[in-house]
């Protein structure tokens, strides 16, 4: 009956259709009135039109969201990377709230605040032990207005108090530029808040001032933005009034054509864009517009596959919607949209685009490409899976934990990052101490094991059959205990980056990744022979 009644207004006159828009919201109205006048507990009516707003907008997409007045703040911050405040990630690590990033240039920075420095009181209020959005909240406030942060910091006897002037902060877009092999500029692309355009030009401006005659640009894990942005970019390494993206929607307003607005930067500069699962909505524009251009070598993994638009639209009382309005085509006339959102199974779950779907369209200069699917790379390097058990020992906290105590005990930060390595003995201190502390690494098979076992002592299984699952149990327990050495490479490398980070936060952690990070290594190796560069570009 549900499907009969969204196909009839599927092919209802707009007069029908408004009809019953009116008719549904009035009878909503009225029922609510009546829950909240008889329903038999007090129900909190704001609390139910939320939670009917939301579940209605889930039949949609993920990217269409309710955005009340209560949230505006945050969803700003998300939208413009602007805020007034202190300049410092706040975070939650085993019971802590501490510093997980103080930027560089910002007044916590200037002010002497350390990453991993625990928050005790501001302005004298206590927030051990509170909600990190409640310290977020002190931390911000009227630029040029006075905050007292009070930390301890791992080694120092004493707490330490800090006098810091908040100000207006904005957040870059490009959070590290560097020069590698002599002559390669890398990028990394993290946002595409305003700005992202001029920050990028920027970037590769100071990299060629430095020696830099090609250039990577990471967008890996780059969830996208401002659409205009991408257009900047993009006008950065193709020429003026070059078409860059199209988006296409029911309504007449979104759609148009946009087109690079100024003279490049730099036509020739040959690029490599680093790709990955993460990549999404305006970083396809750019890594798929240039694709399609065959002005830059895409290496990595398949992109996320977002060919939507999204637009925000003002509500009464201050609230918002931001709405899919469009899809996007970059030039090859492509869209990369993965997921069929327009039809859901019957659970509600949504499908990506079958194969048979997906059409084959061509580069400018001849090379295959596809849509239905996100981007596929030129280069494809396999993503470094990480074990589970190396996950779940990040995501414990202790080696940040491990880092703020071995960065307290070693003031002195290493000369050269990039060839920063633990020793064995250092190591083994990390893993003995790893062995004294609280945490549950317990992994899901442990978890089924007790279930079964459980389960076998409570039919009273013959005893064979129990001394068996108690074995394997005893087993996986001790793969637990060992875990730091049977998983000692990968979690010598987490502790190692989490190290660089904490003695110079991205620089330092960026240089000691640019030597191990096989993207990279392979892009060096792409720009180093520009014979394999133009080839990967041509159809021959």
């Amino acid at each position: 009956m549900a499907v009969l009644v969204v196909m009839l207004l599927a092919f209802a006159s707009p007069t029908e259709r408004y009809f019953d828009v009116a008719k549904s919201l009035d009878i909503y109205a009225s029922l609510l009135k009546e829950v909240n006048e008889y329903y038999v507990d007090e129900v909190d009516p704001k609390k139910m039109i939320d939670i009917s707003i939301n579940g209605m907008l889930e039949q949609l997409d993920p990217y269409t969201d309710y955005i009340s007045k209560e949230n505006s703040e945050s969803f700003s911050i998300q939208t413009t990377g602007q805020y007034a405040g202190i300049g410092a990630l706040v975070g939650r690590i085993n019971g802590k709230t501490v510093i997980t990033n103080p930027y560089v240039g910002f007044p916590a920075y200037d002010a002497g605040i350390h990453v991993g420095d625990e928050l005790i009181s501001i302005d004298g209020k206590n927030v051990q032990g509170k909600p990190t959005g409640e310290s977020s909240a002190l931390l911000k406030g009227t630029p040029m207005t006075e905050v007292l942060v009070e930390v301890k910091r791992y080694g120092e006897p004493e707490l330490l108090k800090f006098k810091i002037v908040r100000k207006k902060i904005k957040i870059s877009n490009v959070t590290y530029q560097g020069v590698i092999d002599k002559n390669i500029g890398y990028v990394k692309l993290d946002e595409f808040t305003p700005g992202a355009g001029r920050e990028v030009a920027e970037a590769i401006t100071k990299l060629k001032a430095q020696g830099a005659e090609k250039l990577i640009l990471d967008l890996r894990d780059n969830p996208g933005g401002s659409l205009y942005e991408a257009v900047n970019i993009v006008s950065l390494f193709i020429p003026k009034e070059t078409p860059v993206v199209s988006t296409k929607g029911k309504s007449t307003d979104s759609n148009k054509t946009y087109h690079t607005l100024n003279t490049p930067l730099d036509i020739q500069l040959p690029l490599v864009i680093l790709t990955s699962g993460g990549t999404a909505s305006a970083s396809e524009i750019v890594a798929g517009s240039l694709q399609d251009y065959d002005r830059a070598v895409l290496l990595g993994q398949r992109t996320f596959g977002k060919g939507l638009v999204q637009t925000t639209r003002p509500l009464p009382y201050d609230a918002q919607l931001k709405v899919t309005t469009a899809k996007y085509y970059i030039p090859s006339g492509r869209c990369i949209q993965a997921l069929d959102y327009a039809h859901r199974k019957n659970d509600g779950s949504v499908s990506k685009f079958a194969d048979s779907l997906k059409r084959e369209f061509k580069t400018q200069s001849g090379r295959k490409v596809y849509d239905g699917a996100g981007l596929d790379p030129d280069i494809e390097v396999k993503e470094e899976v990480a074990t589970q058990a190396a996950i779940r020992v990040a995501a414990s906290g202790l080696i940040f934990e491990y880092a703020n105590k071995y960065c307290g005990e070693n003031k002195t930060a290493p000369v050269d990052m990039a060839a920063f390595s633990l020793s064995d003995e250092a190591y083994q201190k990390f893993a003995s101490w790893f062995k004294t502390q609280r945490y549950d690494l317990k992994p899901e098979l442990a978890k089924k094991v007790e279930d079964i076992l459980t389960s076998a002592l409570s039919e009273k299984h013959n005893e064979k059959l129990l001394n068996t699952i108690k074995e394997l149990k005893d087993k996986i327990n001790q793969n637990r205990t060992d875990v730091t050495q049977i998983f000692k490479s990968e979690i010598k490398r987490l502790l190692e980056q989490e190290i660089t980070f904490h003695y110079r936060l991205m620089q330092g952690q960026m240089e000691y990744l640019m030597a191990r990070d096989k993207q990279v290594l392979e892009a060096r190796k792409v720009l180093g022979d520009l014979a394999r560069y133009h080839k990967l570009l041509s159809t021959n």
